[in-house]
C-alpha cells in the first residue's frame, strides 16, 4: 500500500505544468496600488509550495506577501525571484542554486523546503544536514546578514483528499519541521509556523487547490494574512530597509 501511495505521489509531485519552474527575474506583479516608503528586493527559495503547483502564478504566497507588503505596509518588492520547483527535494533546491547563482544582495530571502524529503522516505537526520547547507546559502544570498532571512514550516498534506487524514504524515511532518526549527533557532533565524492554517484541509475543501494536494490560492492568503504579513514587515523594518 506504501508504494502504491508513493507512486501516485511521485506522479503528481513530478509532473510539472507550466507554473511549475524556476523563476529568476520581476514577479509580473500588478502596478503597485500604494505609494511605498521602502523598497526591497526579495528571493524565495523552496519547492511546489513555493512556486504554487496548481494555483494560478499571482496567487502563491510570495506573490500574495508582495502584494500585501505594498498595499498595507507601503514596502515594495522589486524584483520578487522565485527559485522553486514542483518535486524538489533538499538536494534538487541545493543542485539549482549552484547552476542559478542567484546572487549575494537580496534585501529578503525566505526557505522552505522539505516535504519531498519525508515522502521519499529519507532520514530526518539527513534532512537535518541538507537543511542547514541550505540556510547558509540563503544567508550568503541576503549578504551574510541573518535578520533579512526567514523559514516557511512545511505544511501537513495528511489534510488533503490526497493525504486522507493519515496520521503518520503527519507525525513525520512535525519531526522535519522539528529539525529544521533547531537549526533555525542556532542562526537565530525566524520561523514561520504555518502548518497550523494546513490542517484545516480536510473541514474547509476551499485551503485546497484543485489536485486534491497543494494549498489553494485562499489558504496561500491565510498564511500571508495570519502569519507572514505582519512579522515580515517588522523584519525588514527592523532591518532597516
Amino acid at each position: 500500500m506504501r508504494h502504491i501511495f508513493l507512486t501516485l505521489f511521485l506522479f503528481l509531485f513530478l509532473t510539472c505544468s507550466k507554473e511549475d519552474a524556476t523563476i529568476m527575474g520581476p514577479s509580473g506583479s500588478p502596478p503597485p496600488t500604494a505609494e511605498p516608503d521602502t523598497t526591497i528586493s526579495y528571493l524565495a527559495l523552496g519547492d511546489s509550495y513555493t512556486i504554487g503547483t496548481s494555483v494560478p502564478a499571482e496567487q502563491r504566497w510570495p506573490e500574495q506577501l508582495a502584494r500585501q507588503l505594498l498595499e498595507r505596509e507601503r514596502i515594495a518588492v522589486e524584483p520578487l525571484e522565485i527559485v522553486a520547483r514542483n518535486g524538489w527535494r533538499t538536494d534538487n533546491l541545493a543542485n539549482a542554486l549552484a547552476a542559478a547563482d542567484p546572487g549575494d544582495d537580496f534585501d529578503l530571502v525566505s526557505l522552505l523546503i522539505g516535504v519531498n524529503d519525508q515522502f521519499q522516505g529519507f532520514a530526518v537526520d539527513g534532512y537535518q544536514r541538507r537543511f542547514e547547507q541550505l540556510l547558509q546559502a540563503a544567508i550568503g544570498y541576503a549578504g551574510g546578514d541573518t535578520s533579512r532571512v526567514f523559514v516557511v514550516t512545511i505544511p501537513d498534506y495528511a489534510y488533503t483528499p490526497f493525504g486522507g487524514g493519515r496520521e503518520f504524515i503527519s507525525r513525520e511532518i512535525d519531526q522535519f519541521n522539528a529539525a529544521a526549527r533547531q537549526v533555525t533557532t542556532r542562526y537565530d533565524i525566524p520561523f514561520y509556523n504555518i502548518t497550523p492554517i494546513s490542517r484545516r484541509g480536510l473541514q474547509q475543501p476551499d485551503l485546497v487547490a484543485g489536485d486534491d494536494l497543494h494549498p489553494s490560492g485562499k489558504q496561500y492568503g491565510l498564511w500571508v494574512e495570519e502569519v507572514l504579513l505582519k512579522q515580515v514587515a517588522d523584519l525588514i523594518r527592523a532591518g532597516g530597509n
